[in-house]
């Protein structure tokens, strides 16, 4: 005999599918974390290294915020992925749509910003003058 469930009824997901979706989420979290601070790591001895090496303080301080900037846009590309894995794969609702379109959009602006401060320029401009 068949029983019937009063209220709604959602489908089950299954269990693997969540389980590596969120191994996959947490894994590339963690890429991103490690390419900011690994990039923070590198860019503060290197501009230790060029203070030694008698660099002139505004080449060294240049140098350093372009590769400290590198790695933050590089770890934001990272955590936007995995943001949108958890979303789409895990908590897909219109709550964790909005959330997520949110997060996207300041990290956008981010990235945005921190490119144009970076290269000196507009990202659609050709030309190495800064704006």
């Amino acid at each position: 005999m068949i029983q019937e469930v009063a209220g709604p009824v959602s489908l089950p997901q299954s269990a693997a599918y969540t389980d590596i979706a969120r191994w996959a989420t947490a894994v590339i979290e963690v890429a991103g974390i490690g390419a900011i601070v690994v990039g923070a790591a590198i860019g503060t001895i290197a501009f230790v290294r060029d203070l030694v090496t008698k660099t002139t303080l505004d080449d060294a301080y240049r140098r350093y915020r372009v590769g400290l900037g590198r790695s933050i846009l590089l770890g934001l590309e990272f955590l936007v992925a995995a943001d949108i894995i958890h979303t789409v794969a895990i908590e897909p609702s219109f709550r964790s749509v909005g959330i997520l379109a949110i997060v996207v959009l300041i990290r956008t602006f981010l990235s945005f910003a921190l490119s144009a401060e970076i290269e000196g320029r507009l990202p659609w401009r050709r030309s190495g003058r800064p704006q």
